[in-house]
């Protein structure tokens, strides 16, 4: 339960429960593989320098499927709590581990940690360009900027530094109220935001299929698919009084 009285400030961190329901697959099986590679081959920066082409085609092959997919009931939802809290005079923060965007397509202002698929990057001059023409391009891709080949995924492999970690780290201290939906709760610094919020004061829960690695006694645990929690939950923050 939030402070009675008190201005809130939700801050709500996503992972891949909540693509989920979309139908964007993890990429990842249970012995660990990306589609048949280790992640050392596909989602580090050496693996990048060592066999470009590889790891260009691994994303161009994320990219193609991401166009496929749409928004859920669980995204939507997130939109009309930003909105509505924002009207009320609220806060709201939104941070996503998630690569896809379907919370920028959904409307939502999103804070995404660990990059954007929607996106490459350029290593010489920093340019970052949203592209969704050469999502069928085998090829190298030159920056539209300063003409430098190739740009790569904008996506924040192993041993990279997350985006946004200052933003984040702010919102977390000041939140009233903090949700973890649909994420493992093993990968850091993202799992280390829950038990942050706790100490700092916060409500906090989290909601997934199971409860994540990093949940504890005093969190509140919300089951279920994201697409029928997650509307369920915003109903809760938004009425009057709130029942959470």
């Amino acid at each position: 339960m939030g402070s009675e009285g008190a201005q809130r400030h939700v801050v709500v961190l996503t992972g891949a429960g909540i693509s989920a329901d979309s139908g964007v697959d993890t990429y990842r099986d249970a012995g660990g593989l990306w589609e048949g590679h280790r992640f050392e081959e596909v989602a580090t920066p050496e693996a990048w320098a060592a066999n470009r082409e590889l790891v260009w085609r691994f994303y161009q092959l994320r990219r193609q499927k991401l166009a496929a997919v749409e928004p859920n009931a669980a995204h939507l939802a997130l939109v009309r709590l930003e909105r509505e809290l924002a009207a009320r005079g609220e806060g709201f923060t939104l941070v996503t581990q998630n690569v896809d965007d379907l919370h920028q397509r959904a409307g939502s202002t999103v804070l995404p940690m660990h990059g954007e698929l929607s996106r490459l990057r350029c290593e010489a001059c920093g340019s970052r360009p949203a592209d969704r023409e050469h999502l069928d391009e085998e090829d190298l891709v030159p920056c539209p900027d300063c003409g430098a080949v190739p740009l790569r995924p904008d996506v924040v492999w192993f041993g990279e530094m997350p985006y946004h970690l200052p933003e984040i780290e702010a919102a977390v201290a000041r939140a009233t109220h903090f949700i973890a939906i649909g994420t493992s709760g093993a990968v850091y610094p993202a799992a280390g935001y829950l038990s942050y919020a706790r100490a700092s004061g916060a409500w906090t829960a989290c909601q997934g299929l199971a409860e994540p690695d990093n949940l504890d006694p005093r969190d509140a645990f919300f089951g279920g698919r994201a697409s029928e929690a997650v509307p369920e939950l915003v109903d809760a923050l938004l009425a009057d009084p709130p029942r959470v």
